[in-house]
């Protein structure tokens, strides 16, 4: 069967991370937006970067484009259509509101944006959704705090809570009070943990954030401890092969502990971060990763598997898309 044919969940996609070239060219003309790139091709290369803070430093100042409501509809529309052609099902998608009200848009802008787009994405192309607000963890955790007090009152709309941006130094339990409070507010949680930080970082982000996710997860391989627990209790590891290799996590795909992660019995998914800067889209992610670790049918259909029970969809729908699963590869087998 064709990978494209799998029906996917993608569970760890930084929607200001989809702004690709040509978008930003279009946003900075419309809004007046002065930007430090004269063509498409100039913004295509200055997306080289050879590490995480330097591929943030150059997300950041992309994110500068997006000003009005409709800009964060069409961002959002956008990425909806190319998962729509990777038989994407159901998304649920990070977004960084620090990142823009620090620069004066509004928290609503920018939910609204995004929201609009997402109800269009399940009327127009049958793509369910929930939306995951991060906290940027270089910031304070009293300015998480504040952005937290912004969502309150969109519990009908934002489903979840992450912690996103630079790792090393800051660990998860400087947000340990913050995300108390939003799952008090009944916000459920995930963080980024375990990618450039110690696995450390993923037991703080079980125990003191009680996260129901790992986002990214990989460095959980130096501690067998670590390794037995995260298998006895399932707790998904929301893996992006792509970006780990363009951030050099690790140096080459055929490097990539993907394959050794699904062998343990961890609960693995694949997902694109941010697709625009990596080179690939989830269905990119799944086809190079297949290639580079000849990934065999089952264990593609278990990747597929997996994202959909890490979802936070109810028990029905998660059934209802296993089933489909079940039949694409029974259909036509690998």
């Amino acid at each position: 069967m064709q990978i494209q044919d799998i029906p996917k969940a993608e569970l760890h996609l930084h929607i200001e991370g989809t702004l690709e070239p040509e978008l930003m060219m279009q946003l900075a003309k419309r809004n007046g937006v002065a930007i430090p790139y004269k063509s498409v091709d100039e913004i295509r290369k200055a997306y080289e970067f050879s590490d995480l803070q330097s591929f943030l430093d150059i997300y950041y100042a992309g994110a500068a484009v997006l000003q009005t409501r409709q800009d964060f509809y069409d961002l959002t529309w956008a990425y909806l259509e190319r998962a729509a052609a990777d038989n994407v099902r159901h998304v649920e998608i990070f977004f960084d509101p620090q990142t823009h009200t620090e620069r004066g848009i509004a928290f609503d802008v920018v939910l609204d944006g995004i929201h609009d787009a997402l109800e269009a994405g399940e009327s127009k192309l049958g793509i369910t959704s929930r939306l995951i607000l991060c906290f940027l963890r270089h910031l304070s955790a009293d300015e998480a705090m504040a952005t937290l007090e912004l969502a309150l009152p969109h519990t009908d709309r934002i489903h979840a809570v992450g912690l996103d941006s630079s790792e090393v130094g800051h660990p998860p339990s400087k947000f340990t009070e913050v995300f108390d409070r939003a799952r008090d507010a009944g916000f459920l949680s995930v963080a980024h943990a375990g990618e450039e930080g110690p696995p450390e970082y993923i037991v703080e982000a079980l125990d003191l954030l009680h996260v129901r996710r790992i986002d990214h997860g990989v460095r959980c391989l130096e501690d067998a401890a670590l390794v037995e627990r995260l298998v006895r209790e399932q707790i998904p590891l929301t893996v992006c092969p792509l970006s780990n290799v363009k951030l050099r996590v690790f140096d080459t795909l055929a490097e990539h502990n993907l394959a050794k992660l699904l062998d343990a019995g961890l609960c693995v998914t694949i997902n694109s971060d941010d697709p625009a800067y990596f080179g690939g889209y989830i269905g990119e992610n799944f086809v190079q990763t297949q290639k580079a670790l000849a990934l065999n049918a089952q264990q593609l259909k278990t990747l597929a598997e997996n994202a959909f029970k890490a979802s936070f969809l109810p028990a029905d729908d998660i059934e209802r898309h296993l089933a489909d699963v079940d039949a694409a590869f029974n259909a036509t087998p690998a």
